[in-house]
């Protein structure tokens, strides 16, 4: 199957002139839902900012977060200072194929809004992740939602998909991997408000919380050597992944490694959420506050 709609996504459709647009109309939207219509705090948002303003040329950022609502992209990027309405700037975002692009209107919506479809169960070598990992390789920013649907829970966080490991091993340039927590977009976008429905606007005087912590670090040649020893001893079914390099590692291999890589960044998530609560507890916030 072919890329969905690609050439609208490309930076030099039309001179750039609907991109720049919808990030206009998108990003006036989310200031207003997170800083009028809502309150949003953000603690550690100069560490995000700066990554994506002044990171070394050629090296990606991967920011990744849990997915409270449907709203998380793009209002959590409308909190104060952060530079929003620039869209060259601006994330790449993977997003579910049978939501965002079900027919041909939306598709060109969200292509210009740097959206990449992902179709649910297509898996993690799909050719839109093939798509996603050439925005990585050419130094961009990607934002993932690893847990793969949204949970409006109160609850640690669960097990996650593997795509995003995927993209951090498969990249020619290991990127910068930035956890986020939040909540409180749960609120604003509940997805059972009023017969089992959501609200058809967001709803207001709700208090949104965003963490930003501290790039992870991954130390892969380690990692996939011990992921090629581990998997020696293991006996697993196939479903037929290439073979990748360094090391052309097998499918067994790459199982491995992708659940440590994985594992890793959801205890950096889930020590976000936990540290969130001392802060809701105490009432106190850094960096930006609106």
């Amino acid at each position: 199957m072919g890329r969905k709609m690609e050439w609208a996504g490309l930076a030099n459709h039309m001179g750039g002139i609907p991109r720049k647009l919808v990030f206009m109309a998108v990003g006036a939207f989310s200031k207003i839902v997170a800083t009028r219509l809502n309150s949003t705090s953000v603690h550690n948002a100069n560490t995000l900012i700066h990554l994506v303003q002044s990171r070394p040329s050629g090296v990606p950022l991967l920011t990744v977060s849990n997915h409270m609502s449907t709203l998380d992209d793009p209002v959590m990027w409308g909190f104060k200072g952060f530079p929003i309405f620039n869209a060259k700037l601006a994330r790449w975002v993977l997003a579910a194929e049978d939501i965002c692009f079900n027919n041909t209107v939306l598709s060109y919506f969200f292509r210009l809004g740097k959206c990449i479809p992902i179709t649910r169960g297509g898996g993690i070598y799909q050719d839109h992740m093939n798509e996603a990992l050439e925005h990585l390789s050419d130094g961009a920013w990607l934002h993932t939602f690893p847990e793969g649907k949204v949970s409006q829970e109160d609850a640690p966080i669960r097990r996650l998909k593997w795509g995003t490991a995927s993209l951090i091993v498969r990249a020619p340039v290991t990127p910068i991997v930035l956890p986020i927590f939040h909540n409180g977009f749960e609120k604003v976008m509940p997805e059972k408000y009023f017969c089992g429905r959501r609200p058809p606007f967001p709803l207001c005087n709700k208090n949104v919380n965003i963490i930003v912590g501290e790039p992870l670090e991954f130390d892969l040649p380690r990692m996939r050597q011990t992921a090629i020893s581990t998997s020696r001893n293991l006996s697993l079914p196939t479903i037929g992944w290439p073979s990748i390099s360094p090391n052309e590692m097998d499918e067994a291999a790459q199982r491995c490694l992708y659940a440590t890589i994985s594992e890793q960044i959801r205890t950096a998530m889930e020590s976000l959420r936990i540290f969130s609560k001392s802060f809701q507890a105490k009432g106190s916030w850094g960096s930006w506050s609106d």
